[in-house]
C-alpha cells in the first residue's frame, strides 16, 4: 500500500508543518503545502529552505541533489480543495484543539481522494476522537512526529478504535521510506507513550527542585551524562536488564515510596507559567534564554542532532 503513495498534502507550515513538509520533499515526494494565507506560508518556506541548506551542508540529500531541487517539489496552497485534490496522504500539523482539528479534517474530506490516508500530527489528542467526525474514520491515524521534526528520528505512528490497520501499516512504512524511526504504538492512550515517559521524568524532576534537593542545572547534569547517555543506547528497559532486574525491584521497594506520585501539576511548573515565564519561546523558564547564551545552546542542540541523523545514515548505507 505505501507503494501507492506518490503524492503528499501538508497542512500547516508552522514549527512542525514545514519540517514535515521537508522530510517528504527530501524524499522525493511531490508536497502540497497548505496554510490559511500566503505570508504563513511563505514564512514556512523560507524555514524550509534554512532547514534543507543545513541538510545539504551535512551531507543529508540524496547524491546529485540540492536545495533547489528539494523546493523545486513543494508547491503552495491557501485552500483544502486544491490543497487536498490528488494526495495519497495527508498529514496534518495545526493547533492542538480538538474542535479544530475535527473541523479542518471535516472540511478536507470533502476535497481529499476517497481512498487518501490522513494523519494528524497531534502529541496527544485522541485519534478515535478525530476521526469520530469523518465518514470515513477508518482512514485516520496518529503520525507523531517529535520536535524539531526535520531532526528527530522518532515518530509514533497511533491507531483509534476505527483505524484500519492497513492504514496503520502503510503510515508505517512511509515513515521508514522517509528516513524516520517509526514506533508502532499497540492502542492509543492520552500522551501515547514518549510523552507519558517524558511527564514522568520532569514530575519527579520538578518534585527533586521543589524539596531541594538539586536545582535545575544539576539534574539537567545528571539526566545528560548518565541516563541520557545510556538511555540513547540501548533504552531504559533493557538498561534494566543489563542492570539487573533484581537491582531494580529491591531499590523499587523502598525508593518509589520517596517520590512525586502527585496527579496535578507541579506548583514550580504552574508557578513558571502563571508569571508568563514559559521557556525559549518567552526568553525565559528555569533557565534564561535571551543572549548568545541560550542560542548557543540550541545551536549545539541541533549540530548534534544533525551529526546523530549523519551517523544513522551511514550506519544504514
Amino acid at each position: 500500500m505505501v507503494r501507492d503513495i506518490r503524492t503528499i498534502a501538508n497542512i500547516g507550515s508552522g514549527t512542525m508543518g514545514h519540517a514535515t513538509a521537508l522530510q517528504f520533499a527530501v524524499a522525493g515526494y511531490p508536497v502540497k503545502l497548505v496554510d490559511c494565507s500566503q505570508e504563513l506560508l511563505d514564512a514556512g518556506m523560507a524555514r524550509i529552505r534554512s532547514d534543507a541548506e543545513e541538510f545539504a551542508q551535512a551531507g543529508l540529500l540524496a547524491q546529485g541533489e540540492g536545495v533547489e531541487d528539494v523546493l523545486s517539489r513543494i508547491t503552495t496552497y491557501t485552500d483544502y480543495e486544491h490543497g487536498a485534490a490528488g494526495a495519497d496522504f495527508i498529514i496534518e500539523s495545526i493547533v492542538e484543539k480538538l474542535d479544530v482539528k475535527q473541523r479542518v479534517w471535516s472540511e478536507i474530506e470533502q476535497y481529499a481522494p476517497e481512498d487518501a490516508i490522513f494523519a494528524t500530527n497531534t502529541s496527544g489528542l485522541s485519534p478515535t476522537a478525530i476521526q469520530s467526525v469523518l465518514k470515513h474514520p477508518e482512514r485516520l491515524v496518529v503520525a507523531h512526529f517529535w520536535n524539531p521534526a526535520q531532526l528527530m528520528p522518532l515518530v509514533e505512528v497511533v491507531p483509534g478504535e476505527s483505524t484500519a490497520e492497513e492504514v496503520e501499516e502503510a503510515t508505517f512504512e512511509l515513515m521508514r521510506k522517509i528516513g524516520k524511526k517509526p514506533a508502532k504504538i499497540r492502542k492509543e492512550s492520552l500522551g501515547f507513550v514518549g510523552n507519558r515517559l517524558q511527564l514522568a521524568v520532569l514530575r519527579e524532576a520538578f518534585n527533586i527542585m521543589n524539596e531541594g534537593i538539586a536545582n535545575a542545572e544539576t539534574i539537567d547534569t545528571v539526566v545528560k551524562y548518565s541516563l541520557g547517555r545510556r538511555w540513547n543506547l540501548v533504552g531504559p528497559v533493557a538498561s534494566a536488564d543489563l542492570g539487573g532486574l533484581d537491582t531494580f525491584y529491591n531499590v523499587s521497594t523502598y525508593l518509589l515510596k520517596d517520590m512525586d506520585n502527585g496527579t496535578e501539576p507541579s506548583p514550580l511548573l504552574e508557578a513558571k507559567v502563571q508569571a508568563g515565564d514559559l521557556g525559549a519561546k518567552t526568553g525565559r523558564g528555569f533557565y534564561e534564554w535571551t543572549g548568545e547564551t541560550g542560542r548557543a545552546v540550541i545551536r549545539q542542540r541541533d549540530e548534534n542532532l544533525i551529526r546523530q541523523l549523519v551517523e544513522d545514515a551511514r550506519e544504514e548505507a
